[in-house]
């Protein structure tokens, strides 16, 4: 007796199938971020008297005060007044200050990411937390979930150790999760509070420069599933330079996060330019022709070598360097910060292509391909 194929319904056997529908494959959307820093400012001005006035016989001081100047940050919000900030008051006594900071500021940036992108906590299926200037174990997230009514069953991904590349980490792991569970909607969270890293005993040059480069900012995002505005993820990938581990880094002591800077970073964009050109050929695309640009300003010198070597106008990294040039270097809440800027100037046309990267420890580059999506209902 012959057998019928699994699954095959009896009154089609030997009748030919009809040519299959091709399924339309949904686009996971990296919808519209929102940001806010600290209530503490402290400008450029400001910045380059305190080196002065702190270190008036280091013998590098004119390069570093020139180094200062040449990043182009004019404001930078810190979570405690600049006195307060220069102050040392032990490992434990600032991570504890970390830890009451992000509860008290991370659930409305939360919120706001939550109604742009249409959705409640129940909606979110996986939440990506990401920070490297504090320590909280139970993450933030399991916090999060009992404090916002998220799902108990809400997944979590924490990512502690990829400094500013985690922010575009932070999107590529959402993409890659909403492309497994096509149903499903990811909610990104950045928290940097970069000045609670401030080190008074460190001062080597890379030392000051960070000193008067990073500044503290939150920032929260959705990716759907189905639905949104925003950025269609299409492919990601990660590119790490070799033998370039200790290039960024920090070194933990007693006293805490040490941040160590090699002065070979701003070179870093020579060998990253090729990745992100490779990652576009993969997909068809060519890295120097597309409609939208936001990549991690960690200072000028990046921006203006991958403008060199992509072979792009340097107005391409417009809201990158807005960002670096209002806020300083946020570390992973960079590239939200970015992208929440081109959202306000309006937005992309539909499909329009665009490139996300982030840059961090490793050295890693963390770097997304998409398409800007209108929704139906035409919401920016």
């Amino acid at each position: 007796m012959d057998h019928l194929p699994t699954g095959e319904p009896p009154s089609r056997r030997g009748e030919e199938s009809p040519p299959r529908r091709k399924k339309a494959r949904s686009m996971a959307t990296l919808c519209r971020p929102a940001v806010s820093v600290p209530e503490h400012v402290i400008t450029m001005e400001e910045t380059l008297e305190l080196a002065r006035s702190r270190h008036p016989d280091h013998p590098q001081l004119p390069l570093a005060l020139r180094l200062i100047a040449n990043t182009g940050v004019r404001t930078r919000h810190i979570v405690q007044p600049i006195e307060e900030t220069l102050k040392h008051p032990g490992f434990e006594e600032r991570n504890n200050l970390y830890e009451a900071e992000a509860k008290a500021r991370v659930p409305a940036v939360v919120q706001r990411a939550l109604d742009d992108a249409e959705l409640l906590t129940t909606d979110i299926d996986v939440i990506i937390y990401v920070s490297c200037t504090g320590f909280m174990m139970p993450s933030l997230t399991a916090w999060l979930i009992n404090s916002m009514n998220f799902n108990t069953d809400t997944r979590q991904i924490p990512i502690a150790q990829l400094g500013c590349a985690a922010g575009g980490a932070a999107i590529n792991r959402a993409h890659d999760f909403c492309t497994a569970y096509p149903d499903a909607n990811a909610l990104i969270v950045a928290c940097e509070f970069c000045s609670l890293c401030y080190q008074p005993t460190d001062l080597g040059v890379g030392s000051l420069l960070s000193n008067g480069l990073f500044g503290d900012g939150l920032a929260a995002a959705v990716v759907r599933g189905k639905g949104g505005t925003g950025i269609e993820l299409e492919r990601n990938g990660s590119y790490l330079i070799p033998k370039t581990e200790d290039w960024i880094a920090y070194d933990v002591r007693a006293t805490g996060f040490h941040f160590l800077l090699d002065k070979r970073v701003p070179t870093t964009m020579a060998p990253l330019a090729p990745a992100l050109q490779e990652l576009a050929q993969q997909h068809g695309w060519d890295a120097s022709d597309l409609d939208f640009y936001i990549v991690h300003a960690g200072g000028p010198r990046i921006l203006d070598d991958l403008s060199k070597f992509l072979e792009v106008p340097q107005e391409a990294f417009r809201f990158s360097r807005a960002t670096l040039t209002e806020y300083g270097n946020i570390a992973s809440a960079v590239v939200l910060d970015a992208l929440r800027r081109l959202f306000e100037a309006g937005g992309a046309e539909h499909a329009a292509r665009g490139l996300l990267a982030g840059f961090g420890p490793g050295i890693t580059a963390e770097m997304a391909l998409g398409r800007w999506h209108i929704s139906k209902n035409g919401k920016k």
